[in-house]
């Protein structure tokens, strides 16, 4: 199974940074996410070409997410 990994969406905006859509995914991947929300700043500047009034990203998780399921209690 591949690990879990972190990527900066980028997303453009109206001006009240309201109603934002996902305009593009950087291609670096981030082993945490305190790793990915550094790297926002640079990636912000990378991509001012993005034709909206206000430009914002994210971290978001990318890759399989393992859930703990917890066993149902025994009745017996």
């Amino acid at each position: 199974m591949e690990p879990v990994f972190y990527v900066i969406a980028l997303m453009g905006c109206g001006d009240t940074a309201q109603a934002c859509t996902q305009q593009r995914v950087e291609a670096p991947h981030y082993s945490s996410m305190a790793a990915c929300r550094a790297a926002m700043p640079d990636a912000i500047r990378r991509n001012t070409d993005i034709d909206y009034p206000v430009i914002s990203a994210a971290c978001q998780a990318s890759g399989p997410i393992m859930v703990e399921r917890k066993a149902a209690p025994h009745r017996g």
